[in-house]
């Protein structure tokens, strides 16, 4: 189910402060990056993933790839940001991001 723009706003304003916890490299969207972001995704349920500069990757297609990759929704693409969001289920539940009704 994809996520509505209440929703959205809600997940950016939580992901202004974290700072990015995989970065894709030179090597692009290797198994690497996306098994470190499902991973960081499992433990965190939001995540800022960073494409930089030598990566070669174009910044809108990388994040589809990405999202597609972990199953997962993406927030926001801004400049060379991409913030991800996914439900952990098996998360402690006082450690669960509550997403606003739609």
């Amino acid at each position: 189910m994809p996520l509505t723009g209440k929703q959205k706003k809600y997940l950016k304003s939580l992901a202004h402060p974290l700072l990015p916890v995989v970065q894709l490299g030179k090597d692009g969207l290797s198994t690497q990056a996306v098994a470190a972001a499902d991973i960081e995704l499992a433990r965190h349920e939001l995540i800022k993933v960073k494409i930089g500069n030598n990566s070669g990757l174009e910044k809108k297609a990388a994040a589809t790839a990405l999202t597609m990759a972990t199953a997962s929704h993406l927030v926001q693409v801004i400049g060379k940001i991409v913030i991800l969001y996914r439900e952990n289920p098996k998360r402690e539940k006082e450690k669960r991001i509550r997403l606003p009704k739609a």
